[in-house]
């Protein structure tokens, strides 16, 4: 399956805040991106997938105004992202990159207050609304009793959902995550996951996540993204594009997918061992 192969289904066009149009993302000389469009479908949940180094973690960047882009641009509600002011982009757009450094002896506590301070003006500084903000977020991703640690005594699991919970915290509409389940047991890998759906359903908010684990997209995602190659192969409902074919083509993996037994979704089951 590909661009010019996908069903017409899944190149319909939604409502969509961000969007990356014709976009060309490099690292010095080395295209990484090339022509890629992208409207991330709002209030959903977007799962970019693909093999190492197809270029899903450098579209996540650009997408949150890491990475300029080489060529096209990247724009949100109707305007460059590269034109928003910093503080104002702060406010609606949230990310969480994939190796973020934490200051030294930081807490816990004071990190996860570090996703307010967009909200934050000479006028206005902590609220109670900023405090209910930090402590929902740590509640949600149960680092609440380790809110008095530094951060660089943690686990890397551990680590990882005070980051996460940092960016829930900045309380903004649009929320991209690189990876988020890193470092992350199996047990705690689906409870952020579960989180993620939980803040779309209760929230609306709009969440594009970059995921290794096919199966945990075809899971979690209402759209999924598959890369090959800094390209986008196919999109639409994960029951519409995780396919054998699909599987065979982006990661070179021979494979069937049958009903999950669970959510009835598409389960990528592995051929036999050579």
């Amino acid at each position: 399956m590909t661009e010019r192969t996908m069903p017409q289904q899944q190149r319909r066009t939604t409502d969509s805040r961000l969007r990356a149009r014709d976009l060309t993302l490099a690292y010095e000389n080395r295209t990484v991106v090339e022509g890629l469009d992208l409207a991330v479908p709002d209030g959903r949940v977007t799962v970019v997938v693909g093999p190492n180094a197809c270029g899903k973690s450098t579209l996540l960047r650009a997408l949150g105004r890491l990475l300029r882009p080489a060529g096209g641009s990247v724009v949100l509600d109707g305007e460059e992202l590269s034109r928003i002011p910093t503080r104002q982009l702060a406010t609606r757009l949230g990310l969480l990159p994939q190796t973020p450094v934490a200051p030294e002896a930081i807490t816990v506590a004071d990190l996860v207050a570090r996703g307010r301070q967009p909200h934050q003006r000479w006028w206005r500084q902590w609220s109670e609304a900023d405090e209910r903000a930090v402590a929902d977020a740590m509640a949600r991703t149960d680092v609440t009793t380790l809110a008095d640690r530094p951060v660089d005594e943690l686990s890397g699991g551990q680590r990882q959902r005070v980051w996460i919970a940092m960016a829930l915290a900045q309380d903004t509409d649009l929320l991209l995550l690189d990876e988020p389940t890193t470092y992350l047991d199996i047990a705690h890998q689906v409870e952020v996951l579960d989180l993620v759906r939980l803040l779309n359903a209760e929230r609306g908010r709009t969440v594009v996540a970059v995921l290794h684990d096919l199966n945990q997209a075809a899971r979690y995602a209402h759209h999924l993204v598959a890369m090959k190659a800094g390209r986008v192969v196919a999109e639409g409902r994960p029951e519409d594009v995780v396919t054998a074919e699909l599987v065979r083509e982006v990661f070179g993996l021979e494979a069937v997918v049958v009903p999950d037994p669970v959510t009835g979704g598409p389960l990528v089951v592995p051929g036999p061992p050579a």
